[in-house]
């Protein structure tokens, strides 16, 4: 009988210990290797510490920062175990007061403001995740962040522009602005 299970029983053995332990070590050390950031989780540091991810956003609330896209995940903002969108659909009430409490919130912040808000300040992304947002939504920000800051806008729009990435490719997605990294280079001046 053992003699019948034997092979079997090998087989399983070598096959585990490759597909589970070998080609898994393997890859984390070539992946390492290869994409040092990534392997890491694209961790955004300064002065030794870590203050955020290039992949996740982070809530900012402060009239001196510019604002994230609203996160849809649960149990708190930017929960990187919990992506997902809000589910809610155009006609849903729910949504409706979110949106008009996100718009409150931004014209309080910015009462001299009366510009059009850009949807992706008061509307979730598909992942409720997403690090950046829109030109427009950054343009809608600028006074509030230089009058608050006691920049110039100009200065500030120029800190925009560095932050604000093409489309992939030159073809694929939209231009966008990585929140995080635009705050932290607005912190470095002096």
């Amino acid at each position: 009988m053992f003699r019948t299970f034997r092979p079997a029983l090998v087989v399983f053995t070598l096959l585990t210990l490759l597909t589970g332990v070998v080609y898994p070590v393997l890859i984390s050390v070539i992946g390492g290797l290869a994409f040092p950031t990534q392997a890491r989780g694209s961790v955004i540091e300064r002065n030794g510490e870590s203050v955020g991810s290039v992949l996740l956003g982070q809530p900012f609330s402060s009239p001196r920062y510019f604002w994230s896209r609203p996160s849809a995940t649960a149990t708190h903002a930017y929960n990187g175990g919990a992506s997902s969108g809000s589910n809610q659909g155009p006609t849903n009430p729910a949504l409706a007061e979110a949106v008009a409490a996100r718009i409150a919130a931004l014209r309080a912040a910015d009462p001299g403001n009366d510009a059009p808000v850009p949807i992706d300040l008061v509307t979730a992304s598909g992942s409720g995740l997403d690090p950046h947002i829109s030109p427009a939504a950054a343009e809608y920000q600028v006074a509030r962040v230089a009058r608050e800051r006691g920049l110039s806008v100009e200065r500030v729009r120029e800190l925009v522009a560095e932050a604000t990435s093409g489309r992939t490719f030159g073809i694929l997605g939209e231009p966008r602005v990585h929140v995080l990294e635009l705050n932290l280079a607005l912190d470095a001046i002096p």
